[in-house]
């Protein structure tokens, strides 16, 4: 599959990013039916064998739904943390091989490893970068995309501003650029396009879903916050990421902090992360509502064309 063909397949250039204990079955594949690509976090199921079943129920409900529907749902992903601490690397993309998943993310180390198996069965591989030596490995390593996790994304994040982070990377590498950071509606899609990617990745807007396995308590905390709500810390898991100050706050997580954590602390705070200490980014702030994925992408689909139809008006009224 090529870039191109992988983009046909989409009703918009949107891609649902992969969430540790917050992506469902249901969310990715509600995604897909709507047109939507998604990508499945491999860690979210406990062991390989359980990743195998997880991977069958996804592509039986892909295959029911275009049976009942006529129409043929967006590409489904799977997320591989390929960094030496996960010890499943290897056995979880055996399965993306066996099922012919049609892309991967590779996340927090080299993808060197994993670009030639996956273009072996014709699948595509995009990486996770937040600065431009990332991006370069990237490139070397033949990624058929790059996604530039820029300031204010959830989970891990970098601190670059998107328009000089795209820029800086597209002055030498030729292939995809999906942004993430902050992107929640119809024209934060388009305001992407415009400024260079390919595609948006959306990731804490999802959370706020009836489909997501974040519990209520995370979700309405999604509506509460605020951007000066998000603190952006290496105090949990010891890479920086940003997490919702509250959670901080009653795991007594020192966020002010930038040392790095001692082996005994990471063992103490690791068990916390993701689980009681909840992850969001800064798109936090237009989140209003719980709503079922369906309806949420039927939403950013007509906000979409409204900034389409807008920017066209927008042309005609040159004076050059």
């Amino acid at each position: 599959m090529t870039i191109q063909e992988f983009k046909s397949k989409l009703d918009i250039p949107l891609i649902v990013s992969p969430m540790f204990l917050v992506s469902s079955v249901q969310l990715i594949t509600e995604s897909c039916k709507q047109g939507i690509a998604a990508v499945y976090p491999s860690l979210n199921a406990r062991t390989t064998d359980d990743f195998e079943k997880t991977i069958f129920e996804i592509n039986q409900g892909l295959e029911k739904a275009k049976e009942h529907t006529n129409k043929v749902p967006a590409p489904f992903g799977v997320n591989i943390i390929v960094n030496k601490n996960n010890q499943r690397t290897q056995a979880d993309l055996a399965i993306c091989k066996k099922y012919q998943v049609p892309f991967v993310v590779t996340s927090l180390g080299s993808a060197k490893e994993i670009v030639d198996e996956v273009h072996q069965y014709g699948g595509l591989v995009f990486h996770d970068v937040i600065k431009k030596r990332h991006a370069e490995k990237a490139a070397e390593s033949g990624v058929d995309g790059i996604i530039v996790v820029c300031v204010g994304a959830g989970g891990h994040a970098g601190t670059a501003n998107p328009f000089a982070l795209i820029s800086e990377i597209k002055k030498f590498y030729k292939g995809a650029i999906i942004l993430a950071g902050s992107i929640n509606k119809g024209n934060d899609i388009l305001a992407a396009q415009n400024m260079g990617a390919d595609f948006a990745y959306m990731g804490t807007r999802m959370i706020a879903t009836d489909e997501s396995l974040a519990s209520k308590e995370y979700k309405q905390l999604l509506i509460e916050s605020s951007i000066e709500d998000i603190v952006y810390t290496n105090q949990v898991t010891g890479v920086y990421a940003n997490y919702i100050k509250k959670t901080l706050i009653n795991n007594d997580i020192d966020f002010h902090s930038t040392n790095t954590l001692s082996a005994e602390k990471l063992s103490e705070t690791k068990h916390k992360s993701w689980k009681n200490i909840w992850s969001a980014g800064h798109g936090v702030t237009d989140i209003h509502s719980i709503l079922k994925v369906k309806d949420l992408i039927q939403q950013i689909k007509i906000e979409y064309k409204k900034q389409l139809i807008k920017n066209n008006e927008i042309l005609k009224q040159l004076k050059f």
